[in-house]
């Protein structure tokens, strides 16, 4: 019973222990990836035509990029201003393909996870018809339970 005891103590510590375990190029992309939809990463995303071998567009600043699988498409949002975005949605197909060049270093760790959470996300922003004297009487009423 002891030694079930602790070999099963010593799997759950393997485990524990290994499982954060991963390569620091992975970590470093995923910090980078971060900071980049967090619009803190400079970018320069370039379409190119593959017949013409021309450009076809060029997006140069703090930007996002997601690629929508379903729609075959690339979603490009861009931070213009302290509360100002303009969002591109670029067709791809077997002739145009773009790639994303990161303009500046970025000092991110390999060994650090960072979790970021938004208050606008979490608390709902909610929309409220009616009179202020009918909040005060929900706040104010006393409870005769």
């Amino acid at each position: 019973m002891i030694k079930k005891r602790i070999v099963l103590l010593i799997l759950g510590l393997f485990v524990v222990v290994f499982s954060g375990c991963g390569k620091d190029s992975d970590i470093a992309s995923k910090n980078i990836s971060k900071k980049s939809d967090m619009f803190e990463i400079q970018r320069r995303i370039i379409f190119l035509n593959g017949i013409t071998d021309k450009y076809i567009m060029t997006i140069t600043g703090k930007c996002s990029i997601r690629k929508d699988n379903q729609d075959n498409q690339l979603e490009v949002i861009c931070k213009t201003g302290k509360n100002a975005y303009k969002k591109h949605y670029l067709g791809l197909s077997d002739n145009v393909t773009y790639f994303v060049e990161q303009m500046e270093a970025k000092n991110v760790s390999a060994y650090h996870y960072e979790v970021v959470f938004k208050p606008q996300v979490i608390i709902p922003d909610v929309d409220y018809r009616g009179s202020i004297s009918s909040v005060r009487k929900v706040f104010t009423s006393d409870s005769k339970d």
